[in-house]
């Protein structure tokens, strides 16, 4: 018989962040007061899942998003450093016109190509990165389910990837909002369905994000 094994990748809930800037890799970003409602949220909707293996990025917000999971489910979170969030040249500072980065003619050339994209990691590092980590979940989990705490962009990146869609994108346009769940189920080591769940919606946010 072929094991059946789901790999669910958990977008970390909503950070305090007042500046309203792309943060990024930068540390000491933790969840606000919504986002650790999101976070239990997330871990609810785990109460009756077979749930047997933990992993998260090692960024605190995604850290945070696994704890109470990890109380809930009495697993210990295994950090993997390829959850991470992706690498982004306006980490730190804001983005748009006005009184944001775009306005200033030194970081237009990070704007040139789309499709690599030229601001960041590029989106095929993203995907051999993110399905490794998926791989050790699966394997690690093997016949039951996984979780993995990652970020928007990582996550829809994989999961445009699994799909056989382009990986270039409007942010706008991503399906992964604040602790969604992204579900990768494999029949051995095929994969056989990805499905997309919000267990947090409904708790009150402010204005997403984008590539955080």
């Amino acid at each position: 018989m072929t094991d059946t094994t789901i790999v669910h990748l958990l977008r970390h809930g909503e950070v305090h962040n007042p500046e309203r800037i792309l943060y990024g890799r930068l540390p000491g970003y933790r969840l606000s007061e919504d986002g650790v409602l999101m976070a239990k949220a997330a871990s609810r909707w785990f109460a009756d899942r077979d749930v047997t293996a933990l992993f998260s990025s090692p960024m605190q917000r995604a850290l945070e998003t696994a704890a109470p999971l990890a109380d809930a489910l009495g697993l210990p979170v295994t950090v993997d450093d390829r959850l991470i969030e992706a690498g982004n040249h306006f980490e730190g500072l804001t983005f748009g016109v006005g009184t944001g980065s775009l306005r200033r003619p030194e970081h237009w050339r990070h704007l040139v190509n789309p499709f690599r994209p030229s601001w960041g990691e590029p989106y095929k590092l993203l995907v051999a990165r993110m399905r490794g980590a998926v791989i050790r979940a699966r394997e690690t989990a093997r016949g039951h389910e996984a979780v993995c705490v990652s970020h928007q962009l990582p996550i829809w990146i994989l999961r445009l990837h699994a799909e056989h869609r382009r990986l270039w994108h409007h942010p706008a346009r991503r399906e992964c909002s604040l602790a969604s769940l992204t579900s990768l189920t494999f029949e051995g080591s095929r994969l056989v369905e990805v499905a997309y769940h919000e267990p947090a919606a409904g708790i009150a946010t402010g204005p997403d994000v984008a590539g955080a």
